[in-house]
């Protein structure tokens, strides 16, 4: 299902990339060397660019939406797994007093002259 959610989103975010591109802007966009010409003439001139802004605001909210839903999903993976410095520290046995180091003897000792 995660995966699926994240073809989707990838799916949505190449298809705002491409009506953005395809929006005229104060360089003329690519609306007008893909296709400007055919929008122009099924949706008009002002049609088309009201389609686009449309078209721009709704995969802008279903990019939004499925941002949020994948992080929902992703959060309830990340709870039930644990990280492996806990495993690893519930797993060792401690004692009280086995690391410690042992004192030296007295013969063992330098004494300074």
């Amino acid at each position: 299902m995660y995966g699926f959610l994240i073809a989707i989103e990838t799916l949505v975010a190449i298809l705002l990339i491409t009506v953005i591109l395809m929006q005229a802007s104060q360089g003329g966009g690519l609306a007008g060397s893909i296709g400007g010409g055919f929008t122009n003439q099924v949706f008009g001139g002002r049609g088309a660019a009201s389609f686009l802004s449309k078209l721009t605001t709704g995969l802008a909210i279903a990019f939004m939406s499925m941002a949020v839903l994948i992080s929902l999903f992703s959060t309830t993976r990340v709870a039930e797994s644990k990280s492996i410095l806990k495993q690893e520290a519930e797993s060792r046995v401690i004692s009280p007093g086995s690391d410690l180091s042992q004192p030296a003897a007295a013969d063992d000792q330098i004494t300074l002259d």
